[in-house]
């Protein structure tokens, strides 16, 4: 099953690389002006999330570099701010990897900013390991940390609607298969750290389904993007063996961090996505997710089981609408049915 699981992944790269990877990455589209505006970006210290503060900082926006490196995340905020002009571009410590972290950010967040109208969700790891709250290290922080952060601002959100949550995902969320009985627990197997990861993209996916739906009549929407195959340091984690094929592939074709960010900022900053909060995104816009990123009992389970690993309570876990499943149908073009690989 590990080397089904490998090859399935392996084989998407390629046959997306071979499709889109050779043709001109999407250009950089006009932003709106965002003086006024606070957004926050985890992993923001390098990658996609240090391109996407860059222009949001451009844009006028408040950006909060949100890193577990003071070191990395200090030096980020200083060159942005020199290449901006904006001196509204900060660092404060988060470690995804520690729930303890995740709350005092934001409580120190709460406390010292008033504000809040973007949360990116951008950090990510694929290397495996157990944190220190005994989970998986990918489910964590890909996915745990990030869903506990959202939990404890949503209320500031709120307060600062129209606001926007964008969850960084991948296709790599066509292998995940996610139990609710056993969230959080490494899976098994030969190659259970790609599973790992996997597990935790479909995550991603189902979590910004959840959350659209949940938040319906609160202007705060949410929008889970795959990138695209983008040259960042996630490809550190990569087994040895394997480094040889994916890191030539990695710069010869892959996108650089920075046109990797443009479908990162389309969720963060286009205008008219509001009705369709909830869905899955790629460079090329809305797209169909597969099967298991569309079963909303699934993203139901999903949210309450994460509910419970962190330990928050059901109040305000009530779904907005509700009883009425996802709260739009799919994007047009796109009938209802299994997604093909060329959509990811």
């Amino acid at each position: 099953m590990g080397w089904a699981l490998l090859a399935v992944g392996l084989l998407l790269v390629l046959y997306t690389l071979l499709r889109h990877g050779l043709s001109s990455a999407p250009r950089p589209r006009g932003r709106p002006e965002l003086r006024g505006r606070t957004a926050i970006v985890t992993g923001g210290n390098g990658g996609i999330g240090a391109a996407t503060a860059l222009e949001l900082a451009r844009c006028g926006a408040r950006v909060i570099l949100a890193t577990r490196s003071a070191r990395r995340g200090e030096a980020a905020a200083s060159r942005i701010r020199r290449e901006t002009g904006n001196n509204e571009v900060l660092f404060m410590h988060l470690d995804l990897a520690s729930l303890r972290s995740v709350r005092a950010f934001a409580s120190t967040f709460l406390r010292q900013e008033p504000q809040l109208h973007l949360l990116i969700n951008n950090a990510g790891v694929s290397a495996g390991g157990t944190t220190e709250d005994g989970f998986s290290l990918p489910f964590q922080v890909n996915h745990l940390g990030h869903f506990l952060l959202t939990q404890l601002l949503l209320e500031r959100l709120r307060s600062c609607a129209p606001s926007r949550v964008v969850i960084v995902a991948s296709s790599a969320h066509c292998a995940g298969r996610l139990r609710p009985e056993s969230l959080g627990r490494p899976p098994s197997g030969l190659f259970s750290t790609f599973q790992d990861y996997c597990d935790s993209k479909l995550a991603n996916v189902l979590h910004a389904r959840e959350l659209a739906t949940r938040e319906q009549g609160t202007q705060v929407t949410c929008y889970a993007v795959h990138p695209g195959f983008v040259n960042t340091s996630l490809f550190r984690h990569a087994p040895l063996w394997l480094k040889p094929l994916l890191l030539p592939l990695a710069w010869l074709l892959f996108l650089d961090a920075s046109e990797g960010a443009q479908a990162v900022l389309d969720c963060a900053t286009r205008d008219g996505l509001e009705p369709l909060s909830g869905r899955y995104f790629t460079d090329r816009g809305p797209r169909l997710p597969w099967a298991a990123a569309r079963d909303d009992r699934l993203a139901r389970a999903l949210w309450e089981g994460s509910e419970r690993l962190v330990g928050l309570g059901t109040a305000g876990g009530q779904r907005g609408g509700h009883g009425q499943g996802h709260p739009q149908g799919h994007p047009q073009g796109h009938p209802q049915g299994p997604a093909a690989p060329t959509a990811q």
